[in-house]
């Protein structure tokens, strides 16, 4: 009944800002959980940044300080701000979405991270 739709994907150079959206239909709940998630080929799917039903974020090491996750009740929407891109943030990214107890995930969008 869930469905993630992302955009805001492409091709950046390195230093430069992305702003992945993820709408979700119907509608999101304050309950929650969302997060982002990307998948280099051959590599585990990796959790990027995730922020709970009760506010609580958390990131991924490499990520910290650069990445901002944050929801829009109003939009339905999830969004992941990227500044000071770098080559090894290329991966695919996916909008995840947890409402207990089933998972949720968006078709995934490309980031390619290169000059």
């Amino acid at each position: 009944q869930v469905q993630l739709v992302e955009s805001g994907g492409g091709l950046v150079q390195p230093g430069g800002s992305l702003k992945l959206s993820c709408v979700v239909s119907p509608t999101i709940f304050s309950l929650d959980n969302v997060g982002w998630y990307r998948q280099v080929s051959g590599k585990q799917r990796e959790m990027v940044a995730l922020k709970f039903g009760d506010g609580i974020t958390s990131y991924v090491d490499q990520v910290k300080g650069r990445f901002t996750i944050s929801r829009d009740y109003a939009e339905n929407s999830v969004y992941l701000q990227m500044n000071a891109l770098e080559p090894e943030d290329t991966a695919v990214y996916y909008c995840y979405l947890q409402r207990f107890p089933k998972e949720y995930w968006g078709q995934g969008t490309q980031v390619t991270v290169s000059s």
